[in-house]
């Protein structure tokens, strides 16, 4: 069942050569629920090849408001994650945040 109250967003970026996930995926994809009226991330996950990694990044976004920006949790991810996806998951970040912005902008 839909929840109208709530929207689903998908930011990507390139994955650096070497990473395990490269196997698998050509991208990482950072995906949310987004709550529309407090700009919310309720849930949210991505294409890390690990479930413990990608079980951090939901933990990391979960509760942020994308009302305030993207940027204290990209310093969040250079601070709090050290891998070779750090760049790739920042970058994603940014791409999940312009799509919130444009969804806005329209509103």
């Amino acid at each position: 069942m839909i929840n109208s109250k709530i929207m689903f967003l998908a930011g990507h970026s390139k994955l650096p050569q070497g990473m395990a996930a490269k196997s698998v995926f050509e991208t990482l994809t950072i995906t949310a629920e987004v709550d529309k009226k407090y700009g919310v991330i309720l849930e949210a996950s991505c294409t890390l090849a690990t479930t413990h990694g990608r079980d951090f990044m939901g933990s990391l976004l979960k509760g942020v408001s994308l009302k305030d920006g993207i940027e204290g949790s990209i310093e969040d991810i250079h601070k709090y994650y050290r891998g070779k996806a750090t760049n790739a998951l920042a970058a994603a970040c940014k791409d999940l945040y312009l799509h919130y912005k444009q969804i806005k902008e329209e509103q």
